[in-house]
């Protein structure tokens, strides 16, 4: 079931305003979260190293892309969307620093499915790999960002043909 992230009342109203069905929906507030003494802790022995103290990791806690990634590191969430409140930095930057890359993965990149009609009136899944994550990448990197683009691919269905473009064209990418 997906889970939601906010106050009930603000969730639910916009929700109706918007047309938008969420039945079924949980519904979690970051500040009346049961589990948030057993977050904390978790927060702060994995920024350890940063000498993140309680009453901070409460603080970064209170923002939903910080809390969303921590529901999925405990295990009470299965994925995160984000970025349509947030900038992929933003998003992308709790993950690294709570979740950490892909054992045997030496860097981050993403994954985007498309899904549109084609020709023959099916539906066309694509999926386009790494749009804003690695601006320079090294030969190495692109091989790994392709493996792993394929591997996700296979997961929505499709076998993966991979082509690769250039990041920008005159300076596009600034």
């Amino acid at each position: 079931h997906p889970i939601l992230i906010g106050k009930p009342d603000e969730i639910e109203a916009e929700a109706e305003k918007s047309g938008f069905n969420i039945r079924g929906a949980q519904i979690i507030d970051p500040e009346n979260y049961d589990r948030m003494d057993e977050m904390v802790e978790m927060f702060c022995e994995l920024r350890k190293s940063k000498g993140v103290t309680p009453e901070q990791a409460r603080q970064t806690l209170s923002q939903a892309n910080y809390f969303g990634t921590m529901l999925v590191k405990m295990g009470v969430a299965d994925s995160l969307l984000g970025g349509a409140t947030y900038s992929t930095a933003d998003t992308v930057r709790p993950a690294l620093q709570l979740i950490k890359t892909k054992p045997g993965n030496s860097i981050v990149s993403s994954c985007f499915i498309l899904v549109r009609p084609s020709a023959t009136g099916e539906n066309e899944v694509l999926a386009m790999a790494d749009c804003a994550i690695n601006i320079h990448p090294t030969e190495d990197e692109l091989v790994e960002i392709a493996g792993e683009s394929a591997a996700c691919a296979k997961i929505f269905g499709v076998d993966p043909k991979v082509a690769f473009l250039s990041y920008s064209t005159l300076g596009s990418g600034k």
